[in-house]
């Protein structure tokens, strides 16, 4: 888009995920090559049909800024699924997004993409670079009540690597739930998880991530284009309820994103280690906060063990999601400052 001599227009459809925003680009979306959306995330990364141009022009400013959100809709795998989507953020295209799902889920039973019932739970089955997903959406007279993001089949990579950082030495858990997700406890690192110490929050997840990033704990044995530590998620125990846990986080992902919710793919990878270690029951509930204090609430059932033996279970991931706008971005020909900039 960038270099094109006249002007054209983008129109999205933005909602926020409890708290994180979500950019949904429904119409004229580039054609990419590829059968699946796995392929076409590919695609997408080489920048086929200038969709890595259009993807900079509405994350970066002046039409986004360092911490925004979006998706491509595009064609599912197959007539399985209701549509797919190519997830994206200011440094490229994720392989699993759960707030973005929620939202997703809800802005296709709200446009009619997918009838509605009024009085019940809508299943939108959605094919993502990491799987088949779905998002459950409960309406009550037509209201909405909640919207539950189903994930892949998600699991325990490794547990205590002992890392050097420059807090301290730590040890940090890594578990798979559509990506790649290194966790560890803010009180080792000496913080906690709120806005006070966002920066400090920052500095180390980034400082993690990319500690572990080319680890062989991060290889992801089946898909090597699921490979890589996505995001550091540092947590604070806040005791137990009735139900079950209850923990706050802050997910630092990409190259030194904030998700404001409590991070929906990040959620399941902590479902998989509460789990494993019997800190979330299977008739449990885990309340998970995030560093703005918005909730997402998530339980999980057993799912088929991989080949290696490892057990797996399915995470489901409840929260809202709220239409904020309709967009319309241009790019005027003479703009010097192209598809924009992100400041970090």
């Amino acid at each position: 888009m960038a270099g094109n001599a006249a002007r054209t227009w983008v129109r999205t459809t933005d909602y926020h995920t409890a708290g994180e925003p979500f950019r949904i680009v429904h119409s004229d979306v580039p054609t990419l090559p590829g059968s699946t959306v796995g392929e076409r995330r590919i695609a997408a990364i080489e920048n086929s049909g200038g969709i890595d141009d259009l993807r900079a022009l509405l994350c970066n400013e002046p039409r986004g800024h360092a911490d925004m959100y979006g998706g491509f809709i595009v064609p599912a795998n197959d007539n399985g699924a209701d549509l797919g989507v190519l997830f994206w953020h200011k440094d490229g295209f994720s392989t699993a997004c759960g707030h973005g799902t929620i939202a997703l889920g809800v802005w296709a039973t709200d446009t009619g993409r997918v009838e509605s019932d009024p009085n019940g739970v809508t299943e939108v089955t959605i094919d993502v670079p990491s799987g088949r997903v779905a998002a459950l959406v409960e309406r009550r007279d037509g209201a909405l009540v909640g919207a539950t993001f189903r994930n892949v089949p998600s699991h325990v990579i490794a547990r205590g690597i002992e890392l050097d950082t420059s807090r301290d030495t730590v040890r940090v858990d890594m578990s798979f739930s559509g990506a790649i997700y290194a966790s560890v406890r803010a009180s080792d690192l000496g913080l906690s998880v709120d806005p006070q110490h966002y920066t400090d929050l920052i500095a180390i997840g980034r400082e993690i991530k990319w500690a572990l990033n080319d680890s062989p704990q991060a290889q992801h044995a089946d898909d090597p284009r699921l490979s890589g530590v996505y995001g550091t998620i540092i947590w604070d125990d806040l005791g137990r309820s009735e139900s079950g846990p209850i923990q706050r986080n802050i997910t630092v992902f990409a190259d030194g994103e904030v998700d404001r919710s409590p991070c929906g793919s990040g959620t399941g990878a902590r479902v998989a280690l509460l789990a494993d270690d019997g800190t979330l029951g299977a008739n449990e509930t885990l309340e998970h906060r995030s560093i703005v204090d918005s909730v997402f609430t998530a339980s999980w059932v057993a799912g088929a063990d991989r080949p290696d033996g490892t057990t797996t279970v399915i995470p489901s991931v409840t929260g809202t999601a709220y239409l904020t706008g309709e967009q319309a971005f241009t790019l005027d020909p003479a703009d010097t400052l192209g598809t924009g900039f992100t400041l970090r």
